[in-house]
């Protein structure tokens, strides 16, 4: 058993590694919002104002300062342009999805664990924005963190003492949630505080752990906030907590505006290719368990609040993707037949192959001017490998499929990451032109940012 766990755990770090870290820097910044977030953080590595964000000189307050600090660091530990901004993002999601095995694997035992960990680590959303430097996945891996640490608390007390967490144990807990939910308030606003109140809720007769709870997270978040107030006054209130905060929530003036649907498709999309397994949490008798109704809440209350925001972004959705992967887990762990839905799970790859080839134009020109073309050979070996989960072990099934879904994310880093960098990345022009470059050249709005952030200077547009 022990030689079993620890070839496990080898294949799990090793995984892990090319999911997160192989290939990082194929694609250069992507934009816009990648490249001016990256530029931010170099500038206050750079000039040592750790508080107030400023692009190009001017102060910028779209958001908080985490990710900011997190490049600051990269740049202050000698990482280079591609490396400073990515690499702590990614190290931040692998520490969350280890935390992640750990707690449900305290919670729920070693399948529902392993499963629900699989699921998050290789579905398409996470890994996406585990790989690119921007605010969602900071965010969502510090409040997921924070909602995992309180879950032992939201059970029957009599589990929490079969279990042998006891009430000094239960503050210890509330005191890291709170630490970890003021980080994601760092990371992104008041978003992780609206997220929370199904937590208020399930904890509403532990007051005294709630207290603790923000008693921990005030000393974490409100210094920033105080400190470039005070520095920037009202410029920065208006258009931080107004114009981002509540006028985003209510006003299509940010021009993302989508309709309500709109997160039905982004979710689905961003399972895949574990899709299929939803079927599984519509069995009643998953939420007889206290965990499980909470697990339930932090994820219907995030759907609902999100889709009824008038602005929408995929990444938004981010945050309820934890507690939908621990669900799943649980669920294929108790399911009595799983061996028809991981088949399906093992078809849904005849569309990566396509996917992945018009990827590129999708994102420059939009998935409407695209078309997939499917090729025989690739649906007769997906319609293989189902048949092949159909009749094999539950296990053997998942873990074939958890290694597909590896061997996927490595090819298309290697395949695509170069053609989205020669469409979409200023990285190659400044390589080949480097200081000639004295204007930004007409291209799309994704290139122009990342051009100024590699020229690290804010460039004209050429007449």
């Amino acid at each position: 058993m022990r030689i079993y766990n620890s070839a496990a755990a080898i294949l799990s770090a090793a995984g892990l590694f090319f999911l997160y870290f192989f290939g990082l820097t194929r694609t250069g910044l992507l934009g816009p919002d990648e490249p001016r977030y990256a530029a931010i953080g170099r500038a206050m590595a750079a000039t040592g104002d750790w508080i107030t964000p400023r692009l190009w000189g001017q102060p910028w307050f779209e958001k908080p300062a985490l990710l900011y600090w997190m490049t600051a660091a990269g740049f202050k530990a000698g990482l280079g342009p591609d490396w400073a901004p990515r690499l702590p993002v990614a190290l931040l999601s692998v520490a969350f999805l280890v935390y992640f095995f750990v707690v449900l694997r305290r919670e729920f035992g070693d399948h529902a664990a392993w499963y629900a960990s699989a699921i998050l680590a290789t579905c398409a959303g996470w890994l996406v924005y585990s790989h690119v430097a921007i605010t969602d996945l900071p965010m969502s891996a510090a409040f997921a963190a924070a909602m995992l640490t309180i879950l032992h608390q939201t059970a029957p007390s009599r589990s929490r003492l079969g279990s042998g967490l006891s009430e000094p144990r239960a503050s210890a807990s509330g005191l890291l949630a709170g630490l970890l939910l003021g980080l994601a308030i760092l990371a992104k606003g008041l978003v992780p505080l609206v997220l929370f109140l199904p937590a208020l809720w399930f904890l509403r007769h532990r007051i005294r752990d709630l207290a603790i709870l923000f008693a921990a997270a005030a000393p974490i978040a409100t210094p920033w906030y105080v400190l470039v107030t005070l520095r920037n006054g009202a410029p920065f209130l208006e258009e931080f907590f107004w114009k981002h905060h509540f006028d985003r929530f209510v006003s299509t003036a940010l021009l993302h505006g989508r309709p309500v649907w709109y997160y039905v498709p982004v979710l689905l999309a961003g399972l895949f290719p574990w899709i299929p397994l939803l079927i599984l949490l519509f069995n009643r008798r998953l939420y007889r368990d206290r965990r499980a109704q909470f697990l339930l809440a932090w994820f219907a209350w995030g759907f609902i609040f999100f889709s009824a925001s008038r602005n929408k972004l995929p990444g938004y959705l981010l945050p309820l993707f934890p507690p939908l992967a621990a669900l799943m887990g649980m669920a294929l762990s108790e399911a009595a037949r799983a061996r028809i839905l991981l088949a399906a799970c093992g078809l849904l790859f005849f569309i990566a192959p396509p996917l992945m080839e018009v990827l590129p134009q999708a994102l420059v020109s939009g998935i409407s001017h695209v078309s997939l073309h499917f090729t025989l050979g690739g649906i007769l070996g997906c319609s293989a490998l189902a048949v092949g989960c159909s009749v094999a072990r539950r296990e053997h099934s998942f873990a074939a499929l958890a290694l597909l879904a590896s061997a996927t994310v490595v090819w298309a880093v290697w395949r695509v990451y170069p053609v989205l960098d020669r469409e979409l990345s200023g990285r190659p022009l400044w390589l080949a032109e480097g200081q000639s470059i004295t204007c930004v050249p007409p291209t799309n709005r994704s290139r122009r940012d990342s051009i100024r952030y590699y020229a690290n200077q804010n460039l004209p547009d050429c007449k």
